[in-house]
């Protein structure tokens, strides 16, 4: 039987930050190959990053960054994964499938290699669930529906705006999990999709995530993290708890559960928690400041509620410490880089 010809091939494209070669592709060539690729070189520019042939491809480093954005480059982080929405920006397609460089291919139960990108845009492509939960998990699969009792008004759902895979092997903890629980890995393969609740806040992970740019692309910000910042490994997690609450806002859902992708290297728990530590102690207010935020009606486009965002963030989470002030007006930075990149199509 022939396979299938994948989908979306000009309406996707795979962002991928590395300061390494990225021999990594290799394993994905059979799934990745018929898309663009947008990889954003983090680290010293002058060096070359090797990928393999027959990948369609640009590739941005600093001096890309700095001399596409001028002054506004200061919203992108350095020496750290964040730089990964810089593609973002750039990017001119419809949907985002984001990936790390030491994430491969894994397998279902049976064996079979897991097409990670093909699962994300199923899940992209049809509706989320989030004001009210089905016990059966996602209704639009093949072999599941709608249960008992769920409102037939409710029924079609809404616009998935971000489907957020998992990962097998080692998982995603944090510096403290990953001291006490050195040699755990996630060896559980759970055949489940599900729509994160309305009001439910999730820790978004980036290195296997795939979101709908065209919806909720200007509020996929990965912060300030990195070089000269006090705080590095909470890039994703920030933009996470901004498009939930963005999302909730707007009506759209998210989706998270399958994909898994095989993550194959555990990264330095000391190192870690010399970046996250200040996060830890912050999270425990970054938490409630979020549960608590109400966007204003009259916030009607993601970039007005991402102005809106940061305006609380200055006013509430400055007073936690100044980086958040300093974050606040990055996050505006970001906002006018992304539509002077992107200008409204109407605008004509």
């Amino acid at each position: 039987m022939a396979a299938s010809k994948p989908q979306l091939t000009d309406e996707l494209d795979i962002v991928i930050p590395t300061i390494r070669n990225l021999d990594f592709l290799e394993m994905w060539r059979p799934f990745f190959q018929p898309y663009h690729l947008i990889i954003v070189q983090d680290g010293d520019p002058t060096r070359t990053i090797k990928v393999p042939d027959g990948f369609d491809y640009e590739l941005y480093n600093r001096d890309d960054i700095n001399k596409i954005l001028g002054p506004k480059a200061s919203c992108i982080s350095f020496k750290d994964s964040a730089c990964r929405c810089f593609g973002y920006m750039v990017s001119k397609k419809k949907y985002i499938f984001t990936i790390d460089d030491d994430c491969f291919v894994a397998k279902d139960p049976s064996g079979k290699d897991i097409n990670a990108l093909e699962q994300h845009i199923k899940n992209l492509l049809c509706p989320s669930t989030p004001n009210f939960f089905n016990t059966l998990y996602d209704p639009y699969r093949e072999g599941a529906d709608f249960v008992r009792g769920y409102p037939f008004s409710l029924r079609e759902g809404v616009p998935t705006a971000v489907s957020h895979g998992l990962w097998l092997n080692i998982p995603d903890y944090d510096a403290p999990t990953q001291l006490v629980k050195p040699a755990e890995r996630n060896t559980r393969f759970v055949d489940a999709v599900l729509t994160i609740p309305k009001g439910t806040l999730f820790p978004m992970c980036g290195m296997n995530l795939a979101f709908d740019r065209d919806l909720i692309g200007p509020a996929m910000y990965f912060g300030l993290m990195g070089d000269g910042q006090p705080i590095g490994r909470y890039d994703d997690m920030w933009a996470g708890w901004c498009i939930k609450v963005i999302c909730d806002h707007m009506g759209w859902g998210v989706k998270t559960g399958l994909p898994y992708i095989w993550h194959s290297k555990a990264s330095n728990p000391f190192v870690n928690l010399k970046k996250e530590y200040k996060g830890i102690f912050w999270q425990e207010d970054i938490i409630p400041f979020f549960q608590a935020i109400v966007l204003p009606k009259d916030c009607t486009t993601v970039q007005q509620c991402y102005i809106e965002l940061s305006k609380h963030v200055k006013e509430k989470l400055g007073k936690v410490d100044e980086y958040f002030v300093k974050l606040s007006d990055a996050m505006v930075t970001w906002i006018e880089a992304w539509d002077e990149l992107n200008p409204k199509k109407d605008s004509a």
